[in-house]
């Protein structure tokens, strides 16, 4: 008899139940949507940012572009770049690229490009050594760069001292990118 009482007066409530749920849901919205908003309006500015000249942007805002890239877009980037710098390129990045993401080509010499999109990380001499390792058989013809946002180890600089592999941090990076925007004038 008590639980059909509260039954009732539950369902004689039916409206405030209603209207405390619209509340709710609003409340869930508004306060996922700024997030969700944030993010395709950055998304947005970045794909404007990657296809227009970085010329207006700073160092330090390229470098925060550069590190706010998923991976895929970084390689994207690369490519797209050293073909701006006169080289035929093939990403090839994705999780089976066996150490290479890029394959560069200019006057027949293949050069091999891996890219690692690092906020805090420093690329470690292992990861040389992996990329070493995935481009050996090829460097009697070509040239590997590993290129990152970040910096690399001292230990991952020294092992790369006498092999065919050179290392571009995101100082140089940004040289590179800015040197393809005067050979683009």
């Amino acid at each position: 008899m008590l639980s059909s009482s509260i039954w009732q007066i539950i369902k004689a409530l039916w409206p405030v139940w209603a209207i405390l749920g619209a509340v709710l849901l609003i409340r869930l919205i508004l306060g996922i949507a700024p997030d969700i908003i944030f993010w395709l309006i950055r998304k947005i500015k970045l794909k404007k940012r990657i296809t227009a000249t970085s010329r207006w942007l700073s160092d330090r805002e390229l470098i925060w572009m550069l590190r706010g890239m998923n991976p895929a877009e970084f390689e994207d980037f690369v490519a797209k770049l050293f073909s701006k710098l006169g080289y035929e390129t093939e990403v090839t990045g994705g999780p089976y690229d066996e150490g290479v993401d890029i394959i560069a080509e200019r006057e027949r010499i293949k050069y091999y490009i891996q890219c690692k999109k690092y906020h805090l990380k420093e690329v470690g001499v292992d990861e040389l050594r992996e990329f070493y390792g995935a481009i050996a058989d090829h460097l009697a013809t070509g040239k590997g760069y590993f290129i990152t946002t970040n910096k690399f180890t001292l230990g991952a600089e020294k092992f790369a001292e006498d092999k065919p592999i050179e290392l571009i941090d995101g100082f140089k990076l940004i040289k590179y990118i800015r040197l393809a925007e005067k050979e683009k004038k």
